[in-house]
């Protein structure tokens, strides 16, 4: 073990140490070695007594090397338990002698042993070893002047004492052994947490003594009687007599004192329990310490020891704290003789102790609360308490006996609170005496005096708060109910005996020091004891004290600088310096950091006593009333501003800040009020009401500079109701009335900035009101649903009809307009924002809405309409049944009124939607089903998609009569809606036209036939009636603009478009919408309408109208009345369910417009003819099937009618505008949807000879270029059956047969004639097909009289393209052999033959007399010959035709005849030539190779494609031999002069494509060769180049050409030749 080796070392040192001059110690350690190896443990060393022997050896020869190491082992053994208690005297008596050695070490060394042998389990027990113990350390205290001794000696002394103790306690068995070794309580930052701090550690020690204690005893253990003796002689040495019992004669008084003040201190149960410490205590104790105090205070000049006063102070403190329940006369003494020692003539330092002392006991609740009650409360002792707090207060107010002196301790006193605020404690220094120290003391008196008051005051607050914990008192947060036991409970009755006897002492200490004192910190800590204190009073309902602390501190919230004072500061100031400076230092308000403090502190004290301030609460409000008004000024500042700081030099940041907060703290004030009871914030606001009323009885007849800060204290109070109000939405039915009260009575005041204050408070209010929660939770309001009235809860009915009521009172009762408008501005806002919680307070709304409509004041008609188009937009859904009808009404006084226009014109669009709700009670099964006819109507009503009854099990009765409410509620919208269209103003009746037919459009599925019949013959009839006769009878005198001013002494007025400066001009306009609204109507309901008994009839009467209206009425008007037809028509005849008769008569009425020509002429009626042919076109598209052959005719008959009389009426339209007349325009536009049906295929000739009648032609007969004379197959009349029909069914004037002169009808003709032909039947195509094909020739023709015309353009395109398409489509079905005849074709044929021969030999390539066209256009004229070219060589000779052989050879002949352009011209003439016409030449060539050419890969090759192969090659050949020779004459003849580019382009085009030529084997069949060179190439398959070989002898002579390119061209096609034959080079050696 550690032990052995440790005393094994140590005993071999002894030895080595003592080998020269102890032997014996020697051998004696050699001994203890050997003995120590056999031991194991401490038990075992401890019963060797050789171990120890040893040891006490060494120490006895007194050597100072073996008595330390001696006394070292000692040490290890005692702590090791390795000594047997019976050698305990042994060790005491070697360690006294020891004591008596002069050296340090052995001195210390001997104290630590003892030291070690008290905590040890061989610690003395007898009285004998206990005295020898104490006394080695009583004499090395005593006799040693070594520091280090002396101050060993005492600690060990001191925690000998400790341990005696200790083992009393445990020996006696009480409670708490100790409590804390120091008899000082720290001090925190603060008197709040000294003042928790002890008040824990006293309650935790009172209880544990309490607990421990069961009674006193008087019998003691032996331990008990040591600690007892030793005690005993303590105290006598304190008192300086000797210690009999230690054997001591003499011990420091101050050492014997400190160690009582630390036993009383740490063993209160050792005084609480057993009896005979509690005697010496009493007699012995306190005696010495009422000796001491007494002795040191009163008797002068006797020079004590400070630090010996202090111990008695302390240990009298001790005796105060923690014995005054046993020992209540002696503390009674003491407690006097430290109160008088205050005001004593006494060193400031012992005053400032006894302070301390002072300051202790109040910061200390429990001793407070034992004082309090042992003394001031018994009625036998004096209040001590009180003298306390009075001595305190007393200190503090002595800042105000010496005024020289006085700021400078106010400033050190802030100075410490800020120092102990930051952790650092002052401390006083007994040596200084300079006046700064002299200065700081007594600042630390004051601030003690300040803590100990402060410490009273949170000590009340404690147990204030600790009665409202057990139930005694209510707590502020709950509402007063008080009980005849209310104040009965211990506690709560100490309190209130508390503050009814301190409040006055303390107030009077804190205003002093809130008044004189600008330090932050002492500030802060006494607005604390403000708020603590006030709290406690509220909670104990102690009003005299609250009041006057409550009163006291808003004075130090806000100063406000008074008259005189401003008047002062104006005379103090020089005249010379009226600066800004002084106007700014005249107005601005500044608020100090103490104000700021102290606001908060009224604020935290308002928020916890806010159920139990009651009247106080007008103190409360003035100061914030004030505080409002500085937060808003603009003059207002946190900052001390002085003079001499500029203005822009100033920080704003932390004014800001404050200001923020305190408005933040303002406002959470009345925001808390939904935590009060009723009766608290009934309180609130009735000191809010009365804080008001003061303000307007002084506003009302003021003029002076006080009166904005009235008018600031009624904005404050109603700004703060209003927010009340909104923080108590939860209960606002008690609070609603003296609230809204108040607001009410301001509104009727004089100033007009009080009645808007009242009208915004009454909106907020309002608002906030039905905005909350319990208005979100009526019943469905559906119209279709029954409504449960009676189930609404009476809370709510009263609250909503109180709140809306008074704004309906405000309304009515208003005498300013101002008022009114403002009420209809609030009820604007009401609706906005709660329209659709609102159910019981319609009726008052809709009442003050129309008294509105009928008001003089356009502001207060404004504002009503608005609230109405709130309601129909947001809150039709929440209107009773009962209130329908009077909001319709409503919204027609807004439609009828004068006052605006535009008022009236959205007030009838609001009927619409009016119509909207009221429709959905409707519930009728759908009249119609859009696209299919329309239903049986079933008068019961049923249930459809969302609109139907919501409650499927509601009575059939109920239903029914819900359906006809709302149809009477229908019905009263229409007849208000009929007056309007009568109105005088056409904006207001154009509107109501609009919205009938709207709403009819609309909800017209929702009628019954009932209702469309009464619609129909009560409204619609008599609207359109009404408008025509005013249309037709008003005044057409133009009409003058509203006059806007004057210019040069004239009235200038608003201009007037021309088209609606009459009357008549305006009821047009009405008249067209009327029109325009039954158009709609027909469009979406003509079935239903149609089906209606006595419908035709109004139909007759509607024609009758309509033909009125286009002879006799504007240009408007009649386009209208077509429309309206047009619609009725086309709408419904495409679905099939659209009468005939319906049909017929519109086209009658067409008919008529244009049969009555020659009285119905001008502008309008060309608009008018117009508007009916394209209703014409779109009326056939839409009902082909129902046309038949006769309908059919009247149509094409009046086409015709309008083409003549367009003709007529227009014969140098074309000329003078440069395009066609408008109405030619229109058939053009309609021709191409003109084409039959198919059930009137027939008409498929009429229509086509019909149109071709008006394409140019010549009566003579037409010669062609061979001489051969063509009658014209079209001379006679086409149409004979259209202009037959007209005959028959015109009654007017014959219309002459006339011809259109000018070709531009003609050419918008042409393209829809082709494109007609190409959609008409086979049979009937081919029939037109030679009469088309011989008018697009004459067309195409009249190139050579008009070259720079359209018309041959147009004629060629078409031409090209009929035959084009016609060419692909007989290809494709093969089969027009069977619709037509062979004679036919051939016929056709041969005059398609004609048409190429006559146009392309004629007419293309050619140089041809034109008036300088521009390059483009020749271009054009260009590529349109190229692309008749292509049809007729790609295309056509291409295509399996039934053309016959003659026709295709006259074909290829005229392919040819136009490539021969190039080669036949002389020499002179081709260089003349233009260039279109070389590639025109070049492009029939390469047609003709084209034709010729075969490929396997890409051609179909057939009967017809071989048999123009075998023309083309024929003709081909002829042309290159031709083209060859000509060349070499050419070539020959010119000599050395160049051939033309022309001929060269020519043949070398020649050349390269008779090389790229390939043709098919029965085109080489017919070449002009040998038959055995056929059979030969045949044979070898060689035969697709046949063609070379026949030109074989020209070629040989054209290689002999100067053209370089020729001739390469030549060689290359003699090679081919030679490999033709198989000719080719071979090598002479194979």
């Amino acid at each position: 073990m550690a032990l052995v080796a440790a005393l094994e070392a140590d005993l071999r040192a002894l030895s080595a140490e003592a080998r020269r001059r102890y032997p014996a110690v020697k051998d004696g350690a050699e001994h203890a070695i050997l003995k120590l190896r056999s031991s194991s443990s401490a038990s075992d060393l401890s019963s060797n007594e050789d171990i120890l022997r040893i040891f006490l050896m060494a120490c006895g020869v007194r050597n100072t090397k073996l008595s330390v190491i001696g006394l070292s082992c000692l040490q290890k053994l005692i702590s090791h338990d390795a000594v047997e208690p019976s050698s305990l005297k042994e060790i005491l008596d070697t360690l006294k002698d020891h004591s008596e050695m002069a050296e340090e070490n052995i001195q210390l060394k001997t104290l630590q042993t003892i030291l070690i042998i008290f905590q040890s389990r061989i610690h003395p027990e007898t009285e004998d070893n206990m005295v020898l113990g104490l006394s080695i350390c009583l004499k090395l205290l005593d006799n040693n002047r070594l520091p280090s001794v002396y101050n060993t000696a005492a600690a060990t002394f001191r925690q000998t004492v400790a341990m005696i103790f200790d083992q009393v306690v445990s020996a006696e068995s009480l409670p708490m052994p100790k409590f804390g070794s120091s008899s000082q309580t720290a001090r925190t930052g603060s008197v709040t947490g000294d003042l928790s701090q002890n008040f824990n550690s006293s309650e935790s020690l009172e209880k544990d003594v309490i607990s421990g204690r069961s009674t006193m005893r008087d019998t003691l253990s032996e331990t008990g009687k040591l600690g007892l003796r030793l005690l005993e002689d303590l105290t006598a040495s304190a008192a300086g007599g000797s210690a009999a019992w230690l054997h001591v004669t003499s011990l420091p008084r101050t050492f014997s004192l400190e160690l009582i003040e630390f036993v009383l201190s740490n063993y209160i149960s050792v005084f609480k329990i057993l009896l005979p410490y509690e005697q010496v205590l009493r007699h012995q104790i306190c005696s010495l310490l009422m000796t001491s105090l007494r002795t040191s205070s009163e008797l002068e000049g006797e020079m004590v020891e400070p630090y010996f006063r202090r111990l008695v102070l302390r240990s009298v403190a001790h005796i105060i704290r923690l014995y005054s329940s046993s020992l209540i006369t002696e503390c009674e003494v003491f407690l006097n003789m430290l109160v008088k020692a205050t005001f004593l003539d006494l060193p400031l330092w012992h005053r400032i102790l006894v302070l301390e002392i002072l300051r202790r006991f109040c910061v200390e609740a429990r001793t407070l609360r034992i004082l309090f009650q042992n003394f001031d409360m018994n009625p036998k002792n004096t209040n001590v308490v009180e003298s306390m707090v009075k001595a305190l207060a007393r200190v503090v107010s002595s800042i105000q006996q010496f005024q020289e002196t006085s700021e400078e301790s106010l400033a050190a006193v802030a100075g410490m609170f800020s120092s102990k605020a930051k952790g650092i404690e002052w401390i006083l220094d007994n040596d200084a005496s300079s006046a700064a120290v002299l200065v700081a003391s007594e600042a630390h008196a004051i601030t003690l005096a300040i803590e100990g008051l402060l410490g009273v005051v949170f000590t009340v607050a404690t147990l204030t708060d600790e009665a409202v914990d057990f139930g005694e008192l209510e707590s502020p947060r709950f509402e007063h109910h008080p009980t005849s036991d209310y104040y009965t409970g211990k506690t709560s009755h100490l309190c209130i005996s508390m503050v009814d006897s301190l409040w006055l002492t303390i107030l009077d200490a804190f205003s002093l020091i809130l008044s004189r004192s600008q330090g932050e910190a002492i500030v802060l800590e006494v607005l604390k004891g403000y708020q603590a204190f006030t709290q406690a009073c509220g909670v104990l309902h102690a009003v005299e004290p609250l009041n006057s602390f409550l009163a006291s501190l808003c004075k130090f919230t806000i100063v406000l600088p008074t008259d005189a004072e401003r008047k002062s500061s104006l005379v103090q100031s020089p005249v010379s310096k009226r600066s800004e400076l002084q106007v700014e230092q005249k107005d601005v308000i500044v608020l100090t950091p103490k104000n700021v403090q102290a606001l908060r502190t009224l604020f935290n004290i308002a928020h916890r006593l806010h159920n139990v301030l009651g009247p106080s609460w007008v103190l409360v409000l003035e100061t914030l009333a004030a505080l409002d008004r500085v937060i808003h000024s603009p003059h207002a500042t946190t900052q001390e501003v002085t003079t001499a700081v500029p203005k822009l030099t100033r920080e704003p940041s932390r004014q800001y800040a404050d200001f923020s907060i305190l408005s933040s703290l303002n406002s959470q004030l009345f925001e808390s009020s939904a935590l009060m009871h009723v009766s608290a914030v009934k309180s609130l606001l009735s000191a809010l009401h009365m804080l008001s009323h003061q303000s307007m009885t002084e506003t009302s007849g003021s003029v002076s500079s006080a009166t904005s800060k009235k008018t600031g204290s009624i904005s404050f109070s109603v700004d703060r109701m209003i927010s009340i109000l909104v923080n108590n939405l939860h209960r606002v039915e008690p609070l609603w009335d003296q609230v809204v009260g108040h607001f009410l009575e301001l509104a009727e005041h004089s100033n007009q900035n009080l009645r808007n204050l009242a009208l915004d408070a009454l909106d907020q209010s309002i608002c906030a009101v039905l905005s909350s929660e319990q208005f979100g939770e009526y019943p469905p309001r559906s119209r279709d649903a029954t409504l449960d009235v009676e189930s609404k809860s009476t809370e709510l009915k009263s609250v909503e009809c109180a709140v809306l009521s008074s704004l309906r009172a405000l309304y009515f009762s208003a005498q300013k307009a101002d008022v009114r408008v403002g009420s209809l501005k609030i009820l604007l806002r009401v609706l906005e924002r709660c329209g659709e919680k609102l159910y019981f307070s319609w009726p008052g709304i809709l009442e003050m809405l129309r008294s509105a409509a009928d008001a003089s004041e356009k502001d207060v008609a404004t504002l009503g309409f608005q609230s109405l188009r709130v309601i129909m937009s947001d809150g039709l859904p929440t209107l009773p049944d009962d209130c329908l009808h009077v909001c319709i009404d409503v919204t027609g006084a807004y439609s009828a009124q004068k006052t605006d226009l535009n008022i009236s014109l959205t007030a009838i669009g609001l009927l619409w939607t009016l119509t909207d709700f009221i429709a959905k009670g409707l519930h009728h099964e759908p009249l119609i089903e859009k696209g299919s006819g329309f239903n049986n109507v079933d008068t019961t009503p049923q249930q459809t998609n969302g609109e139907g009854v919501e409650d499927s099990n509601k009575p059939d009765y109920e239903a029914r009569i819900q359906v006809v409410n709302h149809e009477k509620l229908l019905f009263l919208v229409f007849s208000l809606i009929q007056k309007l269209v009568a109105d005088e103003r056409p904006e207001v009746r154009n509107s109501a036209v609009r919205t009938f037919f709207q709403i009819l459009g609309s909800h017209g599925n929702k009628l019954s036939k009932k209702m469309w019949e009464d619609c129909l013959w009560n409204y619609i009839f008599p609207m359109l009636d009404g408008a025509s006769h005013k249309a037709a009878t008003s005044s057409k005198d133009e009409w003058q603009g509203k006059e806007i001013g004057t210019q040069g002494g004239k009235a200038v007025h608003m201009l007037i478009h021309h088209s609606r400066n009459t009357a008549q001009k305006q009821w047009d306009e009405t008249f067209v919408l009327v029109l325009g609204g039954i158009a709609r109507l027909f469009r979406s309901y003509f079935p239903l309408l149609e089906s209606l008994p006595n419908f035709w009839s109004g139909w007759e009467s509607l024609l009758a109208f309509v033909k009125n209206s286009i002879f006799n009425g504007s240009k408007e008007v009649s386009l209208a009345a077509i429309n309206c037809l047009q619609t009725a028509v086309v709408s419904h005849c495409v679905k099939g369910n659209l009468q005939l008769r319906y049909l017929n008569s519109v086209m009658d009425v067409y008919e008529l417009v244009f049969q009555k020509s020659s009285s119905y002429t001008g502008d309008t009626a060309s608009k008018v003819k117009q508007e009916i042919l394209h209703g014409l076109g779109e009326l056939y598209v839409q009902s082909l099937k129902m046309f038949d052959d006769k309908m059919y005719m009247q149509l094409l008959g009046i086409i015709d009618l309008a083409i003549k009389q367009a003709i007529i009426s227009s014969e140098n339209f074309e000329t003078e505008f440069g395009h066609v007349p408008p109405v030619l325009r229109h058939v053009l536009e309609i021709l191409p949807s003109l084409g039959p049906p198919e059930h009137l295929s027939s008409m498929w000739l009429i229509l086509l000879r019909e149109f071709l009648h008006y394409l140019p032609r010549v009566d003579s007969a037409l010669q062609n270029e061979e001489g051969e004379t063509e009658q014209s197959t079209i001379g006679h009349r086409p149409s004979s059956e259209v202009s037959k029909h007209r005959a028959n069914s015109s009654s007017d004037k014959t219309i002459p047969t006339t011809r259109i002169t000018s070709n531009m009808f003609a050419e918008k003709l042409i393209p829809a004639l082709v494109e007609l032909l190409l959609r008409a039947p086979a049979v009937e195509k081919y029939i037109l097909f030679g009469e088309v094909i011989q008018n697009l020739r004459r067309c195409m023709m009249t190139r050579r009289d008009n070259p720079d015309g359209s018309l041959w353009k147009v004629a060629a395109e078409g031409f090209n393209r009929l035959l084009v398409e016609d060419v692909k489509i007989c290809s494709v079905s093969g089969d027009t052999d069977l619709k037509i005849s062979t004679t036919a074709r051939i016929r056709i044929w041969k005059e398609i033959g004609d048409v190429y021969e006559i146009f392309l030999v004629g007419y293309c390539g050619r140089a041809l007399s034109s008036n300088s066209l521009p390059a483009a256009a020749l271009k054009a004229n260009e590529t349109l010959e190229m692309d008749l070219l292509d049809g007729l060589g790609d295309i056509i000779l291409k295509s399996t035709v039934d053309a016959p052989r003659d026709v295709l050879e006259r074909l290829v002949l005229t392919l040819d005849r136009c490539a021969s352009r190039t080669c036949s011209l002389p020499i002179e003439t081709v260089e003349l030539m233009p260039a279109h016409c070389s590639r025109f030449s070049l492009k029939c060539l390469q047609k003709l190779f084209s034709l010729s050419s075969f490929s396997s890969e890409t051609e179909n090759w057939h009967t017809t494609r071989e048999e123009v192969s075998r023309i083309s090659i024929i003709t081909l050949m002829e042309r290159c031999e031709f083209i060859l020779s000509r060349f070499l004459i050419d070539e020959t003849n010119l000599v050395d002069r160049p051939i033309p580019t022309a001929r060269i382009e020519e043949i070398i085009f020649a050349l390269q494509e008779l090389d790229r030529l390939t043709i098919h084997p029965e085109a080489a069949s017919v070449l002009p060769l040998q038959p055995y060179l056929k059979t030969i190439l045949r044979e070898d398959n060689r035969d697709t180049r046949a063609h070379l070989l026949v030109l074989f002898p020209s070629l040989c002579e054209i290689v002999l050409s100067r053209e370089t390119r020729v001739r390469e061209l030549v060689q290359v096609l003699l090679r081919a030749v030679a490999t033709e034959l198989g000719l080719e080079k071979v090598s002479l050696s194979s």
